[in-house]
């Protein structure tokens, strides 16, 4: 009994020291430090459904449909035309890698307005993406971006991609859709810099390829780490010069965003690794700060309790017209100012108006005296300004190029004068414009905007939402197709099998 005894005395003794071990070494052994890299990668992979706020479910539907809508009719574009049919002949090249990785054979994805017309999902997204971009008629954010393009593309081929035992539901696309979109402002939002009309990257091929990585990884349920090298191969694939504003190549900037995260993504689940410190500010070593000088990085946390997404503090700018952001101020401007003229002589007559001051900010890629085609006319103040006086609104129309290319808009070109007041910053949340008519008997009329319809301080009804994306889905769908569109996105939550949107788009 008592040899028992003392077995037992020792044998808790021995068990009391291993456990006095184990603890010192757990104390002694080192904590991983969080970096910034770190958290982006915890907060992709393991932000809960919850986060989704009935604000952020609201606008980001809203950005989802309008994305469509303006993909759709921008699958009418020469550009668009152009990428299809290179994706279509490289198609048999490229399927393979991507698809046999989640059990496809074929090409699966859809093509924005070509019924029928099947990609692999890099290359379906890619198109996409350009159809997007195509017209320049995208939401736009601030920091200035162009948020939607950029990953909408790739998680509706993601969607379509994956087997029919893994299709995600439409909350998971509603989750993994804000995840992109919160990535990207979160980026933004570490520079001061990119608070501004960009000079050097165009902001969607930087900050948007990390998102579109960051929202297929979570819509592909990626482990943190994963999620981590995501974005680090992400920030490899990333940025275009501002040099290709206004040219053909602009919208492919959007497309190869939507694909390069895409890829990132599938990469990385594949388990390619990358840089674990690609968002941290290391001085000396250059990582995301390559592309913002003044780059001050902070770590994302997140609680159900004290995290608000990004989207619900502040909504995204609606383009009523298919042309570059600043243009909405300028032609709601000029249209003040031409309305002031005809209550003034009863009608609009240009032989009456002898000068047009535009009061603009500096910004030289939008400054374009007389463009010759339509991209350039999609970034020239002085086009919309003119256009909105004499026809008294900018459409699709009014970048045709028997509309661009009219005497009486060339004689309004003539008269204008450009001016960059001081107080006038190039900065989507800070700048207006003013159009001042000088006319031939001597009065002066100015028409002035602060914060044009559809900007986030003024945003576009419901009723005109569904209207734009109506009138840009006529000249691709069936009006019974645009219908289940529209009713499939305002339910997404119900929605089962969120591929079936995809479906939709042809």
């Amino acid at each position: 009994m008592i040899n028992i005894n003392i077995q037992k005395t020792q044998n808790l003794f021995t068990f009391s020291c291993y456990l006095h071990k184990a603890a010192v070494e757990v104390l002694e052994t080192p904590v991983p430090e969080e970096t910034v890299t770190s958290s982006f990668g915890a907060f992709i992979q393991g932000i809960p459904m919850d986060q989704l706020s009935e604000t952020v479910r609201s606008r980001s539907k809203q950005m989802i449909l309008d994305n469509i809508g303006v993909g759709l009719v921008g699958s009418t574009t020469e550009v668009f035309e152009i990428a299809l049919q290179y994706c279509q002949k490289t198609t048999k090249v490229a399927d393979g890698l991507h698809m046999e990785t989640y059990g496809c054979t074929y090409p699966v994805c859809s093509v924005y307005g070509r019924p029928g017309r099947k990609l692999s999902p890099v290359l379906a997204a890619f198109v996409n993406g350009v159809a997007v971009h195509a017209m320049d008629f995208d939401d736009t954010w601030h920091p200035a971006t162009h948020p939607s393009g950029a990953v909408l593309p790739a998680l509706l081929a993601t969607a379509q991609m994956l087997p029919p035992n893994s299709k995600p539901s439409g909350l998971d696309f509603l989750l993994a859709f804000n995840v992109g979109i919160e990535v990207q402002g979160r980026l933004m939002r570490f520079s001061g810099e990119a608070h501004n009309i960009p000079n050097r990257f165009h902001p969607p091929s930087v900050v948007g390829t990390l998102g579109s990585a960051a929202a297929t990884a979570k819509l592909l349920s990626l482990n943190q780490t994963q999620c981590r090298n995501a974005l680090a191969i992400a920030a490899s694939l990333a940025g275009a010069p501002m040099a290709n504003a206004a040219t053909q190549a602009k919208p492919l900037h959007i497309g190869n965003a939507t694909r390069l995260g895409l890829e990132a993504a599938l990469l990385a689940s594949k388990g390619i690794e990358a840089s674990s410190q690609i968002l941290d500010y290391i001085p000396g070593c250059s990582g995301f700060s390559a592309f913002y000088s003044d780059y001050h990085p902070k770590a994302l946390r997140y609680s159900v309790n004290d995290h608000k997404l990004l989207l619900e503090e502040q909504g995204v700018a609606f383009k009523r017209f298919p042309a570059h952001l600043g243009m909405h101020w300028v032609a709601d401007a000029a249209i003040s100012a031409r309305n002031l003229l005809v209550s003034s002589i009863g009608s609009f007559s240009s032989s009456m108006i002898d000068k047009i001051v535009l009061r603009i900010p500096q910004s030289k890629y939008i400054n374009r005296s007389f463009p010759e085609t339509e991209h350039q006319a999609r970034h020239s103040f002085q086009f919309n300004a003119c256009t909105a006086l004499l026809d008294g609104e900018v459409t699709i129309d009014s970048f045709n190029q028997s509309n661009l290319h009219r005497p009486s808009l060339q004689e309004l070109l003539s008269k204008v004068v450009v001016e960059h007041p001081t107080d006038n910053e190039a900065n989507f949340d800070k700048m207006y414009s003013e159009v001042i008519l000088t006319l031939r008997n001597g009065n002066i009329l100015k028409g002035r905007c602060d914060t044009f319809y559809g900007h986030w301080r003024n945003p576009l009804t419901r009723e005109s939402l569904i209207k734009k994306f109506t009138t840009n889905t006529t000249y691709v769908l069936e009006q019974e197709n645009t219908e289940k569109i529209i009713e499939m996105v305002e339910n997404m939550e119900d929605l089962l099998d969120c591929s079936k949107l995809a479906d939709c788009v042809q």
